[in-house]
């Protein structure tokens, strides 16, 4: 560890031993540190200019397109809203034809049902009169052949047995309402 008497003190591997090793160390170490500054210290910086240039980029990149997705969101949020209104005046416009609708079909229906109803009643009236009619032919007829038989002469007279049954006839309807109350 410590040198003896009489030797060289060993000062280790890295001090040179003589004074040219030491400026060529020296020259060199600044050849390179030259080379290094020059050449690939700019390298360096260019690739960082580089990456924060794209890194910014991107981040803008970002914020557009994020600005331009809440302009989407937004637009689309108008057009839902629109939508829902629009949808909702349908409904009502739809509620509003269905009841005219079911008006008009039930104004319909009453008119057909009144027109059916006001024909049936012609019918009806029309069938009654002519089944009166046909009664009267009838009633006069036997009630002429029975006057005929109680008499004992022919009471073929159309005329005169017409009028009797028309009085027998009216004399009949008059009571019946008069039983009737």
């Amino acid at each position: 560890m410590f040198p003896l008497a009489g030797e060289e003190p060993n000062l280790g591997p890295l001090l040179p031993e003589h004074l040219s090793e030491l400026f060529a160390g020296i020259i060199l170490l600044a050849i390179i540190w030259i080379v290094v500054a020059k050449k690939v210290v700019p390298l360096f910086e260019a690739t960082y200019a580089e990456r924060t240039a794209e890194i910014t980029g991107g981040i803008e990149k970002a914020e557009a397109a994020q600005k331009e997705a809440a302009e989407a969101l937004a637009e689309y949020q108008a057009q839902l809203a629109t939508a829902r209104g629009e949808a909702a005046r349908i409904r009502e416009d739809a509620k509003a034809q269905a009841v005219t609708l079911a008006a008009e079909i039930r104004d319909q229906a009453q008119a057909d049902s009144a027109r059916m109803l006001a024909t049936a009643k012609a019918q009806i009236e029309a069938e009654r009169a002519h089944v009166v009619q046909q009664l009267r032919a009838e009633v006069g007829g036997l009630a002429t052949q029975l006057a005929g038989r109680i008499v004992g002469e022919s009471l073929e007279d159309d005329e005169r047995a017409r009028r009797s049954v028309d009085r027998f006839i009216a004399e009949l309807e008059a009571q019946a309402p008069a039983e009737k109350s």
